[in-house]
C-alpha cells in the first residue's frame, strides 16, 4: 500500500478499538479445507491471493477486499462503544456543518458561490431558500430592536481640549514625575523612567556627530531640572562647622573654599558620611552660596545633587546640622492680579465661574469635588503632608527641600554665552506711572529702591561686557552672574536662526573691561539675585502671562513681528547664570565642554526653552551627558562612582537588565564568556579585585627594585598560592570597603609614576616625578591606600573599540617586545578557555542530572588558568538549576588570575573618541595591582596596559593616564 492510502487508511480507522482481535485470515472458498492441503481447487488462487492482503483497500472488491468474515473473537464494550459515538458524531457533524461561512449559501461549493446571492434569495437552490429566507427575516427584526448602548469613548477632539488634557496629564505624573519640558521631549525622544522622572534618553533622530559637533563648536542644550536643590539657612560659622564632617581637605576644596564662600563662584565636592572620609562616599554634589548682606552672618546655600543620591545625602545633611524638627509649610496666599491691567483672567483660573451656553466643553461641578484643571508646577506630586522644611533649634539651621521649584537649563559649548546674549534681555525699568501706583508684584516694588536699580545696571553691563568674549572657556570656572530679564517670548524670532558671536563690537568699546571680566570674573555684589527670595519666586511663577494672552496682546501691535512695548509688568523673570569650566584635568582640551547653566523659577521653562531652541542649538539626553563626560575625562554620576551607595545600587540594576537581555537571546547566538575567559561579564566585582590585590602586595608581590626584572605571570601564580595558603584568613579577617582614591597629593604622585602622555600616547607630557619609584616608596603608598581604586583613562595605541566591562590587564614580557615592531603592532591573544558547565547544563535539559553528579567532571586542559580542581566543582553548591549557558556562576574564583594575563581592573566607560581620534575608555584599576604591574616594567614601557573586551580573545595596547 502506498503511502497516500494509508494516511487514508489512518485517518479512517483511528477512532476504531484496539481491543478488537479477529482470527486468522484462513477461510476456504469449498468444503472448508486448508489453504495448504494439496485437494484445494487450482481455482483458489486468486482468492487464496485475496485473503492475504492484509490491509485496507480503496474502492469496491468482488471478493470482499480481504476483510474477514467472521466476528471476532470477543470486544472491549467501553472501547467499542466510544469507537461508534465518535463515528456517529463525525457524521452528523459532517451532515451539518457548513464551509466556513455562517450565511447559508456557505453551503454551496465554491464553484457555485456569487456575491449576489447573498441579496436575492431566489439565486440559491430550492433546497436552501427557506433557510436563507428565515434568516434574512431574523436580521431584520434584530436591526429593528434597540441594541445595549456601549460606554461610547470621547472623540479626539474633546480628548485634545486643554482642559481635559492638563486632567490626563497630571494623572499620569502621580508615578513618575514630568518636567516642564516633557511634552517637547516626548515628541522628539525615547523617553525613559529613571529615579522617579520621565526623562528624555536619545533623540529620536539620528544626531550623535552633531551633537559632539556642537558641543565643540557651537551650543548644546539639556534639561537638568530633574537634580535635587537642597537649601541650608543659618549662621555661616554653625553651617561651615557642620558641613565641615562631611568633607576633607585632602580630596579638595571643601565648602570653605574662599571664591565659592564669597558667592562669585560655583563649588563642587565629593560628600561623604560624616567623619568616615576616605570610605563610605554618598556622591559628589555642586553648591552656591548666596552673596553676603551687609552687617549679617545669616548665610543661605543651595546644595544641587543627583536624585539617586538625595535618598542618602539628606539624612545626613539632618544629622550634622541637628534638624529633627519637621515644619508644616504653610499656607500660601493667593496672588490676586496687578490692578488697573489690559489682562483677562485666565480659563483655568475662571473655571466653574462662569458657562459660556452652547458649548459643553468642560464639566462643571457644583459642589467643588471634581479636580481643577490646573497645571502641576514643581514637585507637585507628593503629598501635602510631606515635610519638606526641618528646623534645628539649639543651631538655629533651617533645611528647605526645594527639589523641582527651581528649573536648571545646561548650555554646552564655546558659543553658549552668544546664544544667551540673543536669547535674553536685561530687564527694562519700569515708567513713572506704574511706579506710583501700588501693584502685587515685584517689579514695580523693586524699580522704586534706587540701590537696587543701580545694582541691576550694574549687572546689565556685565552682561553686555560678557557678548563680547569669543569663548564660554575664557571665564573663570564657575562664575556666577544673577541678573533679572525681560520674557523671552517677547524677543522670538519667526524662524529659527544660528546666534553669531559679537566680537568686533565689543573690541571697540570696552577691551579693559573684558579683559578685567576675564581675570578676575564677575564682582561679588553683582553675582546677587532676587532668585534666591521664595516670595519673589512665587510672585513671577504666579503671575506669568499666559502664552493665548500674550499671542493676542502681539497680534494687536502696529508693525507685525515687532516686540511688544511696553513690556508688561509680569515679564521680569529673575535668573542666574552659571559659568560650567569643562575638562580641567589632564594636559590637552583645556576648556573643553565649557558652557553656562541657567537658572530660572518654576513655571517658566517652556518661556526660556522654546526661544532658546529657535537660535538653532542642539538638544540633548541623557545619553548626551554621558558622552559630555566621557570627552571630558571625568566620572559620570552614578555610573562612576562604585563606592557610593547609589552607584552600588546603579551597578546592580544593569546587571539585572544586561543579565535579562542576555537569557532573551537563543542560546546558540549567546556569547560564551567562559570559553573567552571572561568571569564577569555583566558587573564588576571591585571588593574581590582590591582584596585580592591586597592580599598579593602582603605576601611579598613587590620585590624592592630587583623585582622589575621579575616576569608578570608570575604574579598569578602568587596569587593563586596566597589564595589558597590564606583561605581561612580571608574569611577572619574584618572586611573593609573598596574605595576610589580622591587625595589629589596621592594621585599626582601616582600620575607622575605612569608618565602621563598625550590621548594617542605619541610623546610624554611635561613635567617630571615627584619622587622615585622604588620598593619603599610603593609600600609606604599601599600602606595608606592598599584597599584602593583609582580613576585612569586608557588611550589605545593601535585600532580598536573598548567596550563596556572591557579587563585592564598587565602585559607580559613577552607582550611588551611587540611593541618594538610599532606602535600599531597587534596584542596577543587570550588562549580559548573550557567550559566545565557545558556538560552540566546538557543534562539538565535531558533529564539526566542524578547520572551526571555522579560522574566527575571534564578537568581543566592545560592551557586553562583557572586553579578550581575537578573535587572543587564537583562539591560546588551551584547546582546545575541555577547555570546559565556562558555565564560562570556564583561564587567566582579569582578574579585577578583567572586568564593569562593578571587582571588589574575594568572599563565603565568606552568608546571610540571623536576629540582623540582613537579609541578611548574610562575605568577603574586597583591601586596595589597598578603599583605591582609599574615596578616590573622598564621606564621606556613604564603605563603601557593591555585591554580585552570581554567578546573578543584579542589584547589590545593602551596607555594609562591618571589625570589630575
Amino acid at each position: 500500500m502506498s503511502a497516500a492510502k494509508a494516511k487514508r487508511r489512518g485517518k479512517k480507522m483511528r477512532d476504531q478499538p484496539v481491543s478488537v482481535q479477529y482470527p486468522p485470515c484462513t477461510p476456504s472458498k469449498g468444503g472448508g479445507q486448508d489453504e495448504g492441503t494439496p485437494d484445494a481447487h487450482p481455482s483458489t488462487s486468486r482468492s487464496k491471493s485475496s485473503q492475504q492482503r492484509s490491509g485496507w483497500i480503496r474502492g469496491h472488491q468482488k471478493d470482499g477486499g480481504g476483510y474477514a468474515k467472521e466476528m471476532p473473537k470477543h470486544i472491549t464494550a467501553g472501547a467499542f462503544a466510544r469507537a461508534r459515538a465518535a463515528e456517529v458524531s463525525a457524521m452528523l457533524k459532517a451532515v451539518t456543518k457548513t464551509t466556513g461561512s455562517c450565511h447559508v449559501f456557505g453551503a454551496l461549493p465554491k464553484h457555485m458561490r456569487r456575491r449576489a446571492m447573498s441579496h436575492n434569495t431566489k439565486r440559491l437552490p430550492c433546497r436552501l431558500r427557506a433557510a436563507a429566507n428565515r434568516m434574512r427575516e431574523k436580521s431584520l427584526l434584530s436591526g429593528s430592536k434597540k441594541k445595549k448602548e456601549k460606554a461610547k469613548r470621547k472623540s479626539r477632539k474633546a480628548r485634545r481640549r486643554h482642559g481635559n488634557l492638563l486632567l490626563e496629564f497630571n494623572r499620569r505624573q502621580r508615578k513618575n514625575i514630568w518636567l516642564e519640558t516633557h511634552i517637547w521631549h516626548a515628541k522628539r525622544f525615547h523617553m525613559v523612567k529613571k529615579w522617579g522622572y520621565c526623562l528624555g534618553d536619545r533623540p529620536t533622530y539620528k544626531c550623535y556627530r552633531p551633537c559632539y559637533r556642537a558641543m565643540s563648536s557651537y551650543c548644546l542644550l539639556q534639561d537638568l531640572s530633574y537634580y535635587c536643590c537642597i537649601e541650608l539657612q543659618g549662621d555661616e560659622s554653625k553651617l561651615l562647622a557642620a558641613l565641615s564632617q562631611l568633607t576633607s581637605k585632602e580630596a579638595g576644596p571643601t565648602f570653605a573654599a574662599a571664591l565659592s564662600l564669597s558667592g562669585q563662584r560655583q563649588g563642587s565636592v565629593v560628600v561623604y558620611r560624616a567623619g568616615q572620609y576616605p570610605s563610605q562616599p554618598l556622591g559628589p554634589v555642586t553648591f552656591l552660596w548666596r552673596p553676603r548682606a551687609q552687617d549679617s552672618s545669616h548665610r543661605q546655600l543651595w546644595i544641587w545633587a543627583h536624585p539617586t543620591m538625595k535618598m542618602d545625602l539628606l539624612p545626613e545633611l539632618r544629622s550634622v546640622c541637628l534638624c529633627c524638627e519637621p515644619v508644616s509649610s504653610p499656607v500660601v496666599p493667593a496672588v490676586t492680579p496687578a490692578p488697573n491691567l489690559e489682562l483677562e483672567p485666565t480659563p483655568e483660573k475662571t473655571l466653574g465661574s462662569r458657562r459660556v451656553t452652547g458649548t459643553k466643553r468642560k464639566q462643571f461641578f457644583k459642589d467643588g469635588s471634581g479636580p481643577p484643571a490646573k497645571k502641576i508646577l514643581g514637585d507637585g506630586t507628593r503629598s501635602p503632608t510631606t515635610p519638606v522644611t526641618w528646623k534645628s533649634s539649639p543651631t538655629g539651621i533651617v533645611i528647605n527641600d526645594l527639589t523641582m521649584e527651581v528649573v536648571r537649563y545646561r548650555l554646552i559649548g564655546p558659543q553658549s554665552h552668544s546664544v544667551l546674549a540673543e536669547t535674553l534681555e536685561a530687564a527694562t525699568d519700569c515708567d513713572e506711572t506704574s511706579k506710583s501706583l501700588p501693584s502685587s508684584l515685584w517689579w514695580p516694588e523693586h524699580c522704586r529702591d534706587h540701590s537696587k536699580m543701580s545694582l541691576h545696571q550694574q549687572q546689565a553691563d556685565v552682561y553686555h561686557t560678557l557678548k563680547g568674549i569669543y569663548s564660554t572657556g575664557e571665564l573663570p570656572p564657575g562664575t556666577v552672574l544673577g541678573l533679572t530679564v525681560d520674557d523671552p517670548r517677547l524677543t522670538l524670532p519667526a524662524k529659527k536662526v544660528k546666534a553669531v558671536p559679537c566680537v568686533k563690537q565689543a573690541e571697540e568699546g570696552s577691551e579693559d573691561q573684558r579683559r578685567e571680566l576675564m581675570l578676575r570674573g564677575v564682582p561679588e555684589p553683582c553675582c546677587q539675585s532676587f532668585l534666591w527670595e521664595q516670595s519673589v519666586r512665587n510672585n513671577v511663577t504666579e503671575n506669568k502671562i499666559p502664552e493665548q494672552e500674550l499671542n493676542h496682546m502681539s497680534s494687536e501691535v502696529l508693525v507685525p513681528g515687532s516686540r511688544l512695548k511696553p513690556t508688561p509688568l509680569q515679564g521680569r523673570v529673575p535668573i542666574l547664570l552659571v559659568q560650567q569650566p569643562g575638562k580641567r584635568v589632564g594636559h590637552e582640551m583645556s576648556c573643553w565642554g565649557a558652557g553656562w547653566d541657567l537658572l530660572v523659577p518654576k513655571g517658566w521653562g517652556m518661556a526660556f526653552w522654546v526661544p532658546l531652541v529657535y537660535r538653532g542649538i542642539r538638544i540633548g539626553g541623557l545619553n548626551m551627558s554621558l558622552k559630555h563626560s566621557q570627552n571630558k575625562g571625568a566620572p559620570h554620576f552614578p555610573h562612576d562612582y562604585p563606592d557610593c551607595p547609589a552607584g552600588v545600587r546603579f551597578q546592580e540594576e544593569q546587571q539585572a537588565e544586561l543579565l535579562d537581555k542576555f537569557r532573551r537571546r537563543p542560546p546558540a547566538k549567546r556569547t560564551n564568556y567562559i570559553k573567552h575567559g571572561c568571569l564577569a561579564p555583566f558587573c564588576c566585582p571591585w571588593q574581590q579585585l582590591a582584596e585580592e590585590w591586597e592580599l598579593i602586595s602582603g605576601e611579598g608581590g613587590e620585590g624592592g627594585t630587583g623585582a622589575s626584572q621579575t616576569q608578570t605571570e608570575a604574579e598569578g601564580d602568587a596569587v593563586v598560592e596566597v589564595m589558597t595558603s590564606h583561605k581561612d584568613l580571608t574569611v577572619m579577617k574584618p572586611t573593609r570597603r573598596v574605595a576610589v582614591l580622591r587625595s589629589k597629593k596621592s594621585l599626582r604622585l601616582l600620575s607622575a609614576w605612569c608618565r602621563p602622555t598625550t590621548s594617542r600616547g605619541q610623546r610624554p607630557c611635561r613635567g617630571g616625578e615627584a619622587a622615585p619609584l622604588d620598593g619603599l616608596a610603593v609600600t609606604s603608598f599601599l600602606d595608606a591606600h592598599g584597599l584602593s581604586l583609582v580613576w585612569v583613562r586608557l588611550s589605545l595605541l593601535s585600532k580598536g573599540k573598548p567596550e563596556l566591562h572591557a579587563m585592564v590587564c598587565a602585559p607580559t614580557t613577552e607582550d611588551l617586545q611587540l611593541l618594538k615592531k610599532g606602535p600599531g603592532s597587534g596584542g596577543p591573544q587570550e588562549p580559548p578557555h573550557r567550559d566545565h558547565f557545558k556538560s552540566r547544563i546538557k543534562c539538565k535539559k535531558t533529564g539526566l542530572e542524578t547520572a551526571a553528579t555522579s560522574k566527575e567532571p571534564d578537568h581543566p586542559s592545560s592551557s586553562e588558568p583557572s586553579h578550581m580542581t575537578s573535587g572543587e566543582l564537583a562539591s560546588s553548591p551551584q547546582s546545575s538549576v541555577d547555570l546559565v549557558f556562558g555565564l560562570w556562576p556564583d561564587p567566582l574564583p579569582s578574579v585577578a588570575s583567572h586568564c593569562s594575563r593578571v587582571t588589574l581592573g575594568w572599563v565603565t566607560q568606552g568608546d571610540f573618541s571623536l576629540s582623540a581620534g582613537c579609541g578611548e575608555a574610562l575605568g577603574f584599576v586597583s591601586v596595589s595591582g597598578l603599583l605591582s604591574t609599574l615596578l616590573r616594567q622598564a621606564k621606556e614601557h613604564r603605563g603601557t596596559l593591555l585591554l580585552r573586551n570581554p567578546t573578543s580573545l584579542h589584547y589590545r595596547f593602551a596607555k594609562i593616564n591618571i589625570e589630575v
